[in-house]
């Protein structure tokens, strides 16, 4: 059929209106429902006149202005299923909530809360208040607070102490975060002068002493938690700084990065070095993530000596990095898990995650690959395989936990399509593709989405 008989053919938006599919969506606002017809017709006058469209249907058009309508009303941020066997993933969210947290969101968003009014004293109050004690009684330190993530706590702590003045920092340090944030432009922000000092792979105690000077604000320690540098190296450690910040009346600031209260290595992990152990040696101001290994909603907590913390409170820039009242409600909630490391581990999904032994991973692998099997097993070569899960958002870089994995191979679709279509879901399915295969791994599932996965698979391959 010509262009010009197709283009004719088109449909006007009324008619595709009155269609009893179209005029039923009665939950849907009518200006989403016509942008989305019109969109419709838009992308079929596009495909006939660069000749990839050569026939269709007026139910073709119905179908897929539907579609559209839907997607248009359905949330922007959404609930994924994770199955790429990272458990922090950033471009996923990071950490899940545990359930007690997810609970304490909801009761304080829903109605009003303390969040700044003192109960017992029956005045106003501050925010930090619900979480600095908590904070306190975990790492051990005299004071905390929080702020919206821990690059604002980063440079809330150099604003307060080292604005105008040089931030030492070892030049093996300046990392690079996600999305191409830098420690170096941070406390540019900050106002302090940055001071390189060592080399990429060394750097001594004496690269320290040596920068030191009368405009010197702080000595900064950076915790590599996202690249490790291997071979011939060496750091100094938190002891050393103290004792050389102490001498020379310099406070000291570590930047932990991930926030492990939990020394991960009894569970069969990586050392990673824990924020009470910074506490304990002294250091003046840690800094460190609330949504990685923590385990919690995005924050930046600040945990140290008070004097250092008072000051930071009565920053002007604190109020324009504050977190708001479901960050406080969720961060509280898992803090108090933390009371008692079992409880913990069992109920922050992060930790029971990583913390998972590989004959339960092997046990939930079985059962998925029988559910997958019995809607699509004549559709693909489908089989269990051993594989390798990340710990992800910026720690234990080196860290490969071993896990397995539901490897799909389709007969009759290519694994890009596959890909697509699964992200294209109304519970959208993340895996990965390695080789010719696609990966399903079990340890960043819930059980309760072995089912979705299943019904979508068999969907998308009777399609």
């Amino acid at each position: 059929m010509e262009n010009k008989t197709l283009l004719s053919s088109l449909p006007k938006v009324d008619v595709i209106l009155n269609d009893k599919s179209i005029s039923s969506l009665k939950d849907i606002p009518r200006s989403i429902v016509l942008d989305g017809i019109r969109e419709t017709i838009d992308d079929y006058r596009k495909n006939i006149l660069e000749g990839s469209i050569n026939s269709f249907t007026f139910e073709d058009i119905v179908k897929d202005a539907l579609i559209k309508i839907k997607k248009k009303n359905s949330m922007h941020l959404k609930r994924v299923i994770n199955a790429t066997g990272t458990v922090l993933h950033t471009n996923l969210g990071r950490a899940v909530l545990a359930k007690s947290a997810i609970d304490a969101v909801v009761n304080i968003a829903s109605r009003y809360s303390n969040l700044e009014f003192d109960l017992e004293k029956g005045e106003r109050g501050s925010r930090y208040s619900h979480v600095e004690e908590l904070i306190c009684k975990i790492t051990g330190a005299e004071a905390a607070m929080v702020v919206n993530n821990n690059a604002a706590a980063v440079m809330l702590a150099l604003s307060t102490l080292c604005k105008g003045k040089e931030a030492i920092v070892s030049r093996g340090q300046l990392v690079e975060i996600g999305g191409s944030f830098r420690v170096p432009a941070v406390m540019e922000q900050s106002g302090a002068k940055l001071v390189e000092v060592g080399t990429t792979n060394r750097t001594h105690l004496y690269d320290y002493e040596n920068a030191i000077n009368e405009n010197t604000g702080v000595i900064l320690k950076v915790h590599q938690s996202n690249y490790k540098i291997l071979g011939f190296t060496e750091e100094v450690s938190i002891e050393e700084l103290m004792k050389l910040g102490n001498r020379y009346n310099i406070p000291v600031i570590e930047d932990i990065g991930s926030g492990v209260f939990v020394d991960m290595s009894k569970y069969g992990l990586t050392y990673e070095p824990t924020v009470q152990e910074s506490i304990k040696k002294g250091i003046d101001v840690v800094t460190f993530s609330g949504d990685k290994m923590l385990g919690g909603p995005q924050a930046g907590i600040i945990a140290g000596k008070k004097k250092y913390i008072d000051k930071m409170k009565k920053n002007q820039l604190t109020r324009a990095l504050r977190i708001d009242k479901m960050t406080i409600a969720a961060l509280e909630a898992t803090l108090r898990l933390y009371i008692d490391e079992s409880v913990a581990i069992k109920e922050i999904p992060g930790l029971r995650m990583l913390t998972l032994d590989i004959e339960t991973i092997k046990r939930n692998s079985k059962k998925l690959l029988k559910m997958i099997k019995s809607k699509i097993g004549d559709r693909c070569d489908i089989e269990i395989i051993k594989e390798y899960s990340q710990v992800g958002g910026g720690a234990m870089p080196l860290e490969n936990l071993e896990t397995y994995v539901i490897a799909i191979k389709p007969y009759n679709i290519s694994l890009e399509e596959l890909d697509c279509k699964l992200r294209n879901l109304e519970i959208p399915i993340i895996a990965r593709i390695y080789k010719d295969k696609m990966l399903f791994d079990v340890r960043t599932l819930f059980e309760e989405e072995y089912r979705i996965i299943t019904d979508s698979l068999y969907n998308i391959f009777q399609e």
